[in-house]
């Protein structure tokens, strides 16, 4: 029968054989434009493996991460450049004196272990866990997508096979959503300077490293001395390393709120449709570049627009703190000036973290609000000083939300009380509980009747629900 006589169920048929058929290859042509679009032949290979096994019933429909990490090595790796022995040493002072110079500037203490200089391919290592955490979400979703798509799409007298087939396009979808985040990564790997170069705590607690290949390209333009430059980033990433390791709390605060906002995030199947529609394989620029735009991604709804300004405050916050601590330690520098305001700016327009986020859940990673921030810290350090501006990461209910930042002032007058020892009235319920958890009796009359908020339910309120982050 020839191609144009066959009708659609028996094209459908014919690809699936095709695809996950037994036996079923990629030829060396095939395998040539692959490795043009940055992509993996190996990796692919291994790809065709996992969908077939999983036609066959041996997959167990869950996402290859192995196969994401693969493709981000393949990416990260493609030079061959390594850490030079001089660039090492050349970091590792400049990360001496940063420590020295941090010491001073925050109460905040040291790491426990060494920071380190790292290859891309080392970063790429360390990093993609928290990636694969991020992005979870929506490799869900995807997969969800595609079987719905298959269901609404496939022709009655076919249904039965769709209904059977849930897992095989769970893995489909998983395994084409950890290509796209391998892809991603690798990319991504070529631009960082450091662990704490996209704002989110990637590095493992009290890790901190400096990624060599990447130093350079970052201060070319510059017209900065290299030890200068490795001392204000030495330094900025010991502040950001420090303070996601001092406040324990902070790194499950930051990934929870980025991975409630994916979770919210649905693939548009009308976009996905269509553009299955006019695919033509043998052009797949377009389906490229629909992953890594997010156009197959819907609108925010109100509540990711809620999510995403609550984070974009709390990342604000964080990254305030360490441009105003930044700034203390290199004061010493001729140049920090100058290098402070190239890493501003290149947060403002948008970091390698909100491409790599962009593309894989939706989610741009600008803290719009850093300068706003960092003039809010900036005024607590001169008011209150260090120690009691880094006592306000001891726990989250005394860090900094969005009012603050709204109103410094305010939070100020707050700082400046408690230095007095004027703080806040305290209702009946805080005294007494104090005096509970000191181990002293209660003082008569205190039941725990017609104190403030005993008949409003407000005792059972979180506090972070009664404040904005």
């Amino acid at each position: 029968m020839a191609d144009d006589e066959r009708s659609p169920e028996e094209e459908f048929q014919e690809l699936i054989r095709q695809l996950f058929g037994g036996g079923a290859e990629l030829d060396p042509e095939q395998l040539s434009q692959l490795s043009g679009m940055n992509i993996d032949p190996a990796m692919m290979q291994t790809v065709m493996q996992h969908l077939q096994g999983a036609f066959a019933g041996g997959g167990d429909g869950g996402i290859s991460w192995e196969m994401a990490e693969r493709q981000a090595l393949h990416i990260a790796n493609q030079d061959g450049l390594g850490v030079t022995a001089g660039q090492r040493t050349d970091l590792d002072q400049a990360f001496a004196l940063a420590t020295l110079w941090l010491s001073e500037a925050t109460t905040i203490s040291e790491l426990a272990t060494p920071p380190t200089t790292m290859t891309r391919g080392g970063w790429v290592t360390a990093t993609l866990p928290v990636w694969q955490e991020l992005a979870e979400p929506v490799a869900t979703s995807i997969a969800d997508a595609l079987t719905a798509a298959l269901s609404e799409q496939a022709p009655e007298d076919m249904q039965g096979l769709v209904q059977g087939a849930g897992r095989l396009m769970r893995t489909v979808g998983g395994s084409l959503f950890a290509s796209q985040l391998g892809q991603v990564v690798g990319s991504l790997s070529k631009e960082v300077v450091s662990g704490g170069d996209v704002g989110i705590p990637l590095m493992p607690d009290g890790e901190a490293a400096i990624l060599p290949q990447n130093f350079a390209d970052f201060g070319r333009d510059l017209e900065v001395p290299d030890d200068q430059l490795a001392l204000y980033v030495a330094t900025r990433e010991l502040a950001h390393a420090r303070l996601f390791r001092h406040a324990r709390w902070l790194r499950l605060h930051v990934i929870s709120q980025i991975t409630d906002f994916a979770r919210g995030v649905h693939v548009d199947t009308d976009a996905l449709e269509e553009l299955a529609s006019r695919f033509d394989p043998s052009e797949p620029e377009e389906l490229r570049k629909a992953l890594e735009s997010g156009a197959l991604l819907p609108a925010r709804s109100e509540a990711q627009d809620a999510a995403l300004a609550r984070l974009e405050n709390l990342l604000a916050t964080i990254e305030g703190w360490v441009d105003v601590v930044t700034a203390e330690a290199t004061s010493r520098l001729p140049s920090a000036d100058r290098i402070a305001e190239a890493v501003r700016r290149r947060r403002a327009v948008g970091g390698p973290a909100e491409r790599a986020l962009g593309s894989l859940v939706g989610l741009e990673l600008r803290p719009r609000r850093m300068r706003e921030a960092a003039a809010m810290w900036r005024a607590v350090t001169d008011a209150v000083g260090p120690a009691a501006r880094d006592a306000l990461w001891d726990y989250p209910d005394l860090m900094p939300g969005a009012d603050d930042i709204d109103d410094p002032a305010a939070l100020v007058a707050r700082l400046e009380a408690r230095a007095r020892g004027e703080e806040p009235v305290r209702d009946e319920f805080d005294d007494a509980l104090a005096r509970l958890l000191s181990g002293e009796a209660p003082e008569s009359g205190e039941s725990g009747e017609g104190e403030p908020g005993a008949d409003d339910g407000d005792a059972d309120t979180d506090p972070e629900d009664q404040r904005p982050v």
